[in-house]
């Protein structure tokens, strides 16, 4: 599954950080902890340069608690860089922000000058309610569609913390199809840009693999199916989503099987772990090394196809050195 999906607001989101980034002294980073690595986006490395990063980790309590706490620590490797667990759920985590904020300017006196932060994250990680927690009261719009925000907003968190907003960033083209399928599962991407049967399919076949017991439990099947199609039948056929001939549904079984898995009804799961993402790195080298191979014999082709023939050459050549001789 290819997903292209780059709004003209979004392209707007970046020139409007590059712009305010000089005035900015800390970079909040919104992950969805169930996909960390997923919902990064590449851009934001580039845009904040060496400025410290605190990487919050989103709805954790839908994620795995384990792999969470292996995401936090590898993430950790990367200076400047600080981890959060968090959820809208627990208040009192996101309260601890401000003071990881202060943590990384001990001898900044707030009082004569505040600590100016920008928090960046891509669409629906639950980037809005965040702010309206920290804030204290509804500034930022919310919703459980991806691209709610728009536009750009200054928020004065007291406590000596200035918080600039952005709109939801999503880069133009995400090069991992791994990639592509878990931001379609957790819902980062509009359903309507994707087929729900095919990001339904990805998603069982994982939980398969991954989460067995959890899939047992959630839907009261002793024994678990090999595979995807006949997990979404089995789960079709006891959620009565039947149509003509008493065929399953697919469609539907899908919708109600992704719904399951955002709401966290299946249980706690995570989409993928730092060892996962280090050996899909070789393969997506590898896509890419074999997709700019053939741009560049498409070229070569292209080129020899517009070049005179040889043999072409020399007759001229022969009848220049006739009119030479005559």
């Amino acid at each position: 599954m290819s997903i292209q999906w780059y709004p003209g607001h979004m392209h707007k989101a970046q020139k409007q950080i590059k712009e305010t980034l000089p005035k900015v002294d800390l970079i909040i980073e919104v992950l969805d902890a169930r996909i960390p690595f997923s919902s990064e986006n590449p851009a934001i490395a580039k845009l904040r340069g060496d400025k410290p990063c605190i990487k919050l980790l989103s709805k954790h309590d839908l994620a795995d608690p384990d792999v969470t706490a292996k995401w936090q620590s590898f993430l950790e490797q990367e200076k400047g860089v600080k981890t959060l667990a968090i959820t809208t759920e627990q208040p009192s985590r996101i309260q601890q922000i401000p003071d990881l904020c202060r943590k990384f300017f001990p001898n900044r006196d707030t009082g004569v000058k505040a600590i100016h932060t920008m928090i960046m994250g891509i669409p629906n990680v639950g980037k809005s309610t965040l702010i309206n927690q920290l804030a204290g009261r509804s500034i930022a719009k919310t919703g459980n569609e991806p691209a709610v925000t728009k536009g750009q907003q200054r928020i004065n968190l007291g406590n000596g913390i200035v918080l600039s907003d952005t709109p939801g960033i999503l880069w133009p083209k995400v090069e991992s199809r791994f990639s592509s399928y878990r931001l379609a599962t957790t819902g980062a991407i509009k359903d309507t840009a994707m087929d729900y049967a095919d990001v339904a399919y990805f998603a069982a076949d994982y939980m398969i693999k991954a989460y067995p017991e959890l899939l047992s439990s959630r839907y009261g099947i002793k024994q678990v199916p090999a595979t995807e199609l006949e997990l979404l039948e089995l789960i079709g056929k006891k959620r009565g989503c039947l149509g003509s001939g008493g065929r399953v549904d697919l469609n539907k079984v899908s919708e109600i099987f992704l719904h399951d898995f955002r709401a966290g009804s299946i249980g706690q799961i995570s989409l993928e772990t730092p060892d996962m993402i280090e050996q899909e790195a070789v393969e997506v080298a590898r896509d890419m090394a074999e997709r700019e191979a053939k741009k560049e014999a498409r070229k070569q082709r292209k080129k020899g196809s517009r070049d005179p023939k040889p043999e072409q050459n020399q007759d001229k050549g022969t009848q220049r050195d006739h009119k030479t001789d005559k």
